[in-house]
Order: structure tokens, then sequence, then C-alpha cells
């Protein structure tokens, strides 16, 4: 498979083993606007909200003005890296407002570690190397707590616990099988008191 740097257009891919990527409208650079494209402005505008996470027209197009900053290169806006990020944030598939700004960060996070990453490896200054080693560190580290951030928000902050190894003592009773509620509302519960001992 090659790609080319520079593709004029993109396609959605899909595979056999999920389910189809839903189109939404691309997003392009005209003049210094951001344009989405669409037959039907209104309906474009909502597609991408909704694609997006945003909540309304001013959020949508709140988010699409701060990409289009993290995208820039040589100090211009550059229509790949925009594309690129809008994806990228359309396959995270935010479900709010707070996963989309979470999204959008991690999504510039990226841009900005491969960035570092290009840099890195485009030097022999030992000093650069250095800097650009503790940049790209940081970024990355940046990017697993983020991660971490959006899997705490969507469980809503619950911890799933799987136990291996269960050792019960003469006279004692565990329960077998599996739960998902919550470790101290399965010990609340009448009738298995005492599979918990104490």
């Amino acid at each position: 498979m090659t790609t080319s740097l520079t593709s004029p257009d993109t396609t959605d891919i899909t595979a056999t083993d999920r389910a189809p990527i839903v189109a939404s409208p691309k997003v392009k650079l005209r003049r210094r606007r951001i344009v989405i494209e669409h037959p039907d402005a209104n309906a474009g505008e909502t597609l991408l909200a909704e694609a997006l996470g945003a909540a309304d027209r001013d959020a949508l197009h709140g988010l699409l003005s701060q990409l289009v900053k993290a995208s820039v290169v040589a100090r211009k806006p550059d229509q790949g890296n925009l594309a690129f990020m809008v994806s990228a944030l359309k396959s995270i598939a935010p479900k709010d407002s707070l996963e989309s700004m979470l999204a959008a960060q991690m999504v510039s996070i990226q841009v900005a570690t491969m960035r570092c990453a290009c840099r890195l490896a485009c030097t022999d200054d030992v000093q650069q190397q250095e800097s650009l080693t503790r940049a790209l560190t940081r970024l990355s580290r940046t990017f697993a707590a983020q991660i971490e951030a959006l899997n705490r928000h969507r469980s809503n902050g619950a911890c799933a616990i799987t136990v291996r190894n269960l050792s019960v003592q003469d006279g004692g009773k565990a329960v077998v099988g599996n739960f998902t509620q919550h470790a101290g509302l399965i010990a609340a519960q009448p009738g298995l008191v005492d599979a918990f001992p104490a």
C-alpha cells in the first residue's frame, strides 16, 4: 500500500469486522474561512456538530477554530492536518461537550507529538535531541493521561474489579459468577452477607 503525502481527496475506510463509518461533512479552509462542505448548510452544521459532540453552532465553530489554530504548519493553517484532526475527533465519537473538548486536546497533543518526533529524527544537535526527547516524553505522558481521563469520564468514575484468585476456608461460602454491581452493593444485599466472612 502506498500513501501519498499530499492526498487530494479522502475516502472512508471500513472494515468488515466493525460498523461502517457514518459520513459527515468535510471541513475545508478557504481564504481564512472554515467551510463545511454539504449541500444544505444547516444540515451540514448539524451533522458535523453531532459527529464532534458540539452542543450548538457556537460550540461547533469555536471547536473548529481551535483545531485550525492547532493545525498550523509554518505559521499557516494546514488543510491536511485539519482534515486529520477532524477525522480523528470524529473517530473518538465524543458524546458531550466535555468529551468534545478533551478529544480536541487529545488530537492536538497527537499532532504536536508527531511534529516533535519528526524534529527529533531530523536533528543531529545533542542539545536539541535532549530538549526534544523531554518534550516528546511529556507530550506522550499527557496523551496517556488524557486517555485515562476520557475513560474515567465515560465510565462515570466506576472501577471494574476482577478477582483472579479466590481462597475459601473450610466452612466458608463463596459466590461464583459474573457480577456487574459495585463491591459495596454486593455485600449490602441480603442473602449474600455470608459470602463475605468478617
